[in-house]
């Protein structure tokens, strides 16, 4: 509640992976949201159990074009705005490279300008590929990153690199009050099956009986946070009152090996899938992990989903989502060498 009523909150990418349980999350915290999305990646369906909910409005709308008059409107009171609007997987960002620098660029900008002159607070979510094939390990965020500014993955990248240029100078020069957040690895449901992130292929893969693709020798290493411990961050992140040194890196710290978690979901499975290598993308992070030490001062937070607990849900809901019973999904207490969140 602000002043007696419900707060308004805009979400930019409401309807994609992690924006739609952002908005469950919201919602069950009383607040009215409203979802503004292109449905470039976003889902529809990913909305569509608050459909009903007469705190719910969605807005069909591209970031990088001016704003829908209703958004400008005096009479639209905003408290929070949440920016999580941009293709987030390589597959979808590389597709159009220059539509994912400009919404970065241009989209954070206009939500900006709009967070400016609502007075409302404003959340940009950036993430862990600002720091690019790390030479720091683990991640702080005081590194400054490795990243090529002209590589494939750049518009991605760079992109994010510059949003926060933009956030952090709207701040300095007392335009709106911000925070932003470095996302790393998050899975969970409502992962798209054709984003080409290594849980949903790994997955999809095992479950349909296919060859299961890990890309160079599986020795690189990656950090996986499930969806509600990465949401809970956020409202932390939002509602922290206190001067905020910078940006947060949200993750889990817990490292693993590509050849790992492809162990792992194999016998969640019981596929009998076989693994075939391929050489490893341009620029692609050889190894990535959290230094979460900021996140748990300031905000108390850290992970608590332990990874097999996490991985069963995801396997269980893309099951479902292949028409296969959920009960064929077996318990992780049978795995092995199970490390926790």
């Amino acid at each position: 509640m602000k002043n007696g009523r419900s707060r308004h909150v805009l979400v930019a990418g409401g309807a994609g992976f992690v924006g739609s349980h952002l908005c469950d999350a919201l919602l069950g915290e009383g607040a009215h949201v409203i979802v503004l999305d292109n449905f470039q990646t976003g889902r529809r369906q990913n909305l569509r159990h608050l459909e009903r909910d007469p705190r719910f409005d969605l807005i069909d709308a591209d970031v990088v074009r001016p704003l829908p008059s209703r958004l400008r409107s005096s009479r639209l009171r905003l408290d929070q705005i949440y920016n999580l609007a941009c293709a987030a997987s390589p597959v979808h960002y590389q597709a159009d490279p220059e539509h994912t620098m400009l919404t970065s660029v241009v989209g954070t900008h206009n939500l900006l300008s709009l967070a400016e002159k609502s007075g409302a607070r404003f959340f940009q979510a950036s993430t862990s590929e600002v720091y690019g094939d790390p030479e720091m390990h683990p991640q702080s965020e005081t590194y400054w990153g490795h990243v090529n500014p002209t590589g494939p993955r750049a518009c991605y990248d760079e992109g994010k690199r510059a949003a926060e240029t933009l956030v952090f100078d709207f701040a300095r020069t007392g335009r709106c009050d911000v925070r932003v957040a470095r996302i790393f690895n998050t899975y969970g449901p409502r992962m798209r099956a054709d984003d080409g992130r290594v849980i949903s292929n790994v997955i999809c893969q095992a479950l349909s009986g296919d060859d299961i693709t890990i890309y160079g020798d599986g020795s690189q290493t990656r950090s996986f946070c499930y969806i509600s411990d990465l949401v809970e961050g956020f409202l932390r992140l939002m509602e922290h009152e206190d001067t905020l040194p910078g940006p947060v890196n949200l993750g889990n710290p817990n490292e693993l090996t590509v050849s790992d978690l492809v162990r792992r979901v194999l016998a969640l499975t019981g596929s009998q899938s076989s693994v075939v290598h391929r050489p490893l993308p341009i620029d692609d992070p050889r190894r990535r992990r959290p230094d979460i030490t900021r996140a748990t001062k300031l905000l108390g937070w850290s992970p608590r989903t332990p990874l097999e607990q996490g991985l069963k849900k995801t396997v269980a809901w893309f099951a479902e989502e292949h028409g296969r019973p959920s009960d064929a999904i077996r318990e992780p207490a049978r795995l092995s060498g199970s490390i926790p969140a």
